[in-house]
């Protein structure tokens, strides 16, 4: 089974992973699924300096995963809706790929055991 092409270019998929490889990162996803956070709500929950703050919201803003909203000084960041619909794409193929590949050795193993009585 060749997997399909997702919407997302090599590239893009290489961002999005590089910034779901870091747990801080992910959990300032995590925080954002509750609703939309203020840069201050990153330092507050986070024993990091705030240039390390702004560092990770790069990583994630250039993956495509949030969106920075400014109003004057005050920066929100959200999760973009269906920003991960191209990893799920992408991990799908994968998964129907190695689920057929596990059924069929499930089958030759009983097969096998079966013959062996």
């Amino acid at each position: 089974m060749r997997p399909k092409r997702t919407d997302l270019s090599e590239g893009e998929l290489d961002e999005v992973f590089h910034a779901l490889a870091d747990g801080t990162r992910r959990k300032m996803l995590q925080m954002m699924a509750a609703g939309p956070c203020r840069v201050g709500d990153f330092t507050e929950q986070f024993s990091i300096t705030a240039p390390a703050i702004s560092r990770h919201l790069r990583v994630l803003e250039r993956s495509g995963l949030i969106r920075r909203t400014v109003t004057g000084r005050n920066h929100q960041i959200s999760l973009r809706p269906n920003a991960l619909l191209g990893i799920d794409q992408w991990l799908r193929q994968y998964s129907a790929f190695w689920e057929g590949n596990l059924d069929s050795l499930e089958k030759y193993v009983l097969k096998k055991k079966n013959t062996r009585k």
